[in-house]
């Protein structure tokens, strides 16, 4: 799981962001921005690094999957389910306003949303395609036949969401989500988001292998959002 050159990327950079936007009531296009120039090498797509840069000023329509792969903190601020879906609207339509990248923060924020109230895998998924109309049959095994790289949040979200539902355990989630290839980080990084919410268990090495991978305030930051909210693994 971990190698020497293992390192975060912006999946990482970006939750950390959106998590310290819950905790401390900051802007999300503000924090978001500032977080990313802060550590400017961490993996941003094309038109992010615009974003960052202020050669693009507000949201650029985009589709990208950029939007589901922060948005996990934003299931954990309340037990009202339209109040959180609210909220990753706000959180992905800084950047991602088009309605594909809206969906996509929003149908991960709802899965795992329900997978923390202890909702079986037959419910999220039921729950799933019919609000957000994702094709959630699909098998992995099929899917690693063709799957290419996909930035896309109609392209990759489902994708993550059946790597959980194939899934056995959490490092079983992270290993299944990987194995299909595409764009690995954020697919895993999706993957790993609900499943940590539906296990609510994470063998204790790779806690601490990811963890010595992080900046001291990223930790910092993890801490405090698992103590506020009482996150379990």
């Amino acid at each position: 799981m971990f190698t020497d050159e293992s390192q975060y990327t912006d999946d990482t950079v970006l939750t950390i962001a959106v998590a310290d936007c819950i905790l401390n009531q900051k802007d999300y296009a503000e924090t978001i921005k500032k977080y990313g120039n802060n550590y400017p090498y961490a993996g941003y797509g094309g038109n992010f690094i615009r974003w960052l840069a202020g050669e693009i000023t507000g949201p650029y329509n985009s589709w990208g999957n950029g939007s589901a792969m922060r948005v996990c903190p934003i299931a954990y601020i309340s037990d009202d389910e339209k109040l959180v879906l609210e909220e990753a609207k706000k959180s992905a339509e800084i950047t991602h306003n088009h309605p594909e990248g809206i969906k996509g923060a929003q149908a991960v924020t709802l899965a795992i949303f329900l997978a923390r109230n202890r909702k079986s895998k037959e419910q999220i998924k039921h729950t799933i395609e019919k609000k957000f109309n994702y094709d959630l049959s699909r098998h992995i095994d099929d899917i690693r036949e063709i799957y290419k790289f996909d930035v896309s949040c109609q392209g990759s979200v489902p994708e993550a969401i059946i790597a959980f539902l194939e899934s056995t355990d959490f490092e079983d989630a992270i290993r299944t989500a990987i194995s299909i290839g595409g764009d690995s980080d954020t697919i895993a990084c999706i993957t790993g988001a609900i499943s940590q919410a539906y296990y609510q268990s994470i063998p204790n090495d790779l806690i601490i292998k990811a963890k010595q991978k992080l900046p001291a305030n990223f930790n910092e930051i993890i801490n405090q959002f698992e103590q506020q909210y009482s996150i379990r693994y």
